[in-house]
């Protein structure tokens, strides 16, 4: 008897119950939602259209810092939570140089060229803190637990945010206008910004350099070599510790990019603190797709953009949620607690074995 009953409360789960009754109240109240948005033609196709635009334009920024993350992970399986203030080095940095150049009239005359010049030079000053991040907070620690480099990485991201406190003052910062990015393009009735477009072909020129670089070339081989096995790496005369620190460093560069590319985009709200909120979403972008996984990364971000600026819209509204607009943070973290939830390997990722993870 008691054999018996054992059996069928082993049988049952609770935690698997609760999970699918999750499932079910989450897949109804989207498809609520969105029936009430939808049937009620509160937004037009136009409206739709400028926000999904607005939304990739804004994820290609999340995958751009995504990319960081996911590299890091690739091939050291740690969570860099300093990635963030790496982000706002390079675009904290940057704004004083953007107002130089708006100052002399550069911005405005060359403005290709002076674009071209703060990228470059956001990228440089990321990248040489997360070089130092890796050679000074990490390598030390890269025999210990798992869990010893993820609280020093908590650590460095307040030293980061601090020590560019102390640099460079605690106000707010805004990144000149530039002229040329003022315009729209209009097709019909659908009116897009020229700075969304900016933002959108230049993370992807980015992206696809990246991947280039990953898959073409001979220090993307090593990269890839040492993420599968490090010891096999070594052995082929790979040096490991350079390719970690290439790796931060690429990772780097790319997020000091998306900096200067999101200060065109959204110029205000240039400070010290500027990096937490991005460097979440960039990470609730890289689980999404599958930390680890370089396109996966790409399109978690490109995809948590377009949920981000649509979602409130079609599913908050149609549920009656007041101020369904404000709550676009709300979306993009639900969206990190759903993905651990149901498919914590994410869209592209796979599941790793246990001795792997």
């Amino acid at each position: 008897m008691l054999h018996m009953f054992k059996w069928k409360t082993d049988e049952f789960s609770w935690v698997d119950f609760t999970i699918d009754v999750l499932r079910i109240l989450i897949v109804l109240a989207i498809v609520v939602g969105s029936w009430n948005t939808l049937s009620e033609g509160r937004i037009s196709f136009a409206q739709w259209v400028n926000l999904f635009i607005a939304g990739l334009s804004q994820g290609s920024i999340y995958a751009l810092i995504a990319l960081g993350y996911t590299l890091v992970y690739g091939i050291l399986l740690m969570i860099n939570f300093a990635h963030g203030e790496v982000f706002m080095a390079g675009a904290f940095s940057t704004v004083f140089l953007a107002e130089a150049l708006n100052r002399t009239g550069f911005l405005n005359q060359s403005p290709v060229l002076a674009i071209l010049l703060m990228i470059l030079f956001a990228g440089l000053v990321s990248m040489t803190v997360a070089i130092l991040l890796e050679r000074i907070a990490y390598r030390p620690l890269r025999g210990s637990p798992r869990l010893v480099p993820l609280i020093t990485a908590i650590g460095a991201s307040f030293f980061l945010q601090y020590t560019f406190r102390g640099l460079y003052g605690s106000g707010f910062k805004a990144y000149p206008q530039v002229k040329i990015l003022q315009g729209a393009l209009q097709i019909g009735s659908i009116n897009i910004p020229t700075v969304q477009i900016f933002v959108f072909v230049s993370a992807l020129v980015l992206m696809f350099g990246l991947y280039w670089l990953v898959e073409r070339s001979r220090i993307g081989k090593a990269m890839r070599a040492v993420s599968e096995n490090k010891e096999v790496a070594r052995l082929m005369g790979i040096d490991i510790d350079w390719v970690i620190l290439f790796t931060f460093g690429v990772g780097g560069f790319l997020a000091g990019s998306a900096g200067v590319i999101n200060g065109m985009f959204r110029p205000q709200g240039v400070n010290f603190f500027m990096g937490f909120i991005p460097g979440i979403k960039a990470f609730t972008a890289a689980v999404l797709g599958g930390i680890g996984n370089i396109p996966g990364a790409m399109l978690g971000g490109l995809f948590l953009g377009v949920i981000e600026a649509i979602g409130p819209n079609l599913v908050l509204a149609g549920l009656g949620i007041p101020g369904a607009n404000q709550l676009k943070d709300v979306i993009a973290f639900t969206m990190l607690v759903l993905v651990l939830i149901f498919r914590p390997q994410g869209i592209l990722g796979e599941r790793l074995s246990e001795k792997k993870a």
